[in-house]
């Protein structure tokens, strides 16, 4: 069994309040980062993070390039990076409407942008293992009906690592992305999809099953752990070969 040994480490998680950001940020905790730099708008779940090690939090829109700049000032350096705060919404694109195409832009595709453009300007001053992983999704690989505007920012993030670890493969850092299938974080138990499931089948673990059968070849859906096991291991000294590529974790995603 590998040991992740991660002492004297500072490492960035965004979307740190909950989902795959808040399993990622403890997972990294527990193995022995020296501090966790958290970036989240939701305040009251940053506070009931329960993390093992000092931490800062910055609250505030991902898409919002001052909050990067605020970042990049107060940090001094950075080994590893976890990009992932995002939003979802299923609508075809006939009912797409512009505000809400642009919206999911801003938050999954320039959030992730500015986040990673702060992460590497901090990690160029540092030296040593330095690695980012990028949240992208299943559905940023495989063309699926009503994602057009979730999907179109996902795939543009899984491209976005693939162009970022070109350019700084001679400077050490790598970067990978990882795309998930459908996971039980907020993102999706919050939907009005869900929550129809959960009213019809009586309770949430029937309607995860409803949708692990729907969507899964395995019978089954990840938890936020899961993804976070796998994203600690490619920001490992373990993963030192690997750069550049795109994470399936779909469970067989039809």
């Amino acid at each position: 069994m590998a040991h992740f040994d991660f002492s004297g480490r500072t490492a960035l998680v965004t979307g740190a309040a909950s989902g795959i950001g808040a399993a990622c940020a403890t997972w990294l905790a527990g193995n022995g980062c020296a501090e966790i730099i958290l970036v989240d708008m939701d305040e009251a779940g940053l506070d009931a993070l329960d993390l093992p090690c000092p931490s800062r939090r910055f609250i505030g829109d991902v898409a919002d390039e001052a909050l990067w700049d605020e970042v990049e000032q107060s940090v001094e350096r950075l080994n590893h990076a976890v990009l992932s705060a995002g939003i979802a919404s299923g609508t075809p694109i006939v009912s797409q409407d512009f505000a809400g195409w642009r919206r999911m832009q801003a938050v999954n595709l320039d959030g992730v942008f500015l986040g990673l453009r702060c992460a590497l300007r901090l990690m160029l001053k540092g030296t040593g293992n330095r690695s980012a992983v990028l949240l992208s999704s299943a559905a940023g690989v495989k063309p699926m009906a009503m994602t057009s505007a979730y999907g179109t920012s996902k795939a543009a993030i899984a491209h976005l690592a693939k162009v970022a670890a070109a350019e700084h493969v001679s400077d050490g850092i790598r970067i990978n992305a990882i795309a998930p299938g459908r996971v039980e974080t907020p993102i999706w138990t919050k939907s009005g999809y869900f929550e129809s499931l959960v009213e019809q089948h009586g309770s949430k673990e029937d309607a995860m099953a409803v949708i692990a059968a729907e969507v899964s070849v395995m019978g089954r859906t990840a938890q936020a752990v899961d993804m976070a096991n796998q994203i600690g291991f490619l920001l490992s000294d373990e993963a030192w070969t690997i750069t550049g590529e795109v994470l399936g974790s779909d469970c067989g995603y039809r």
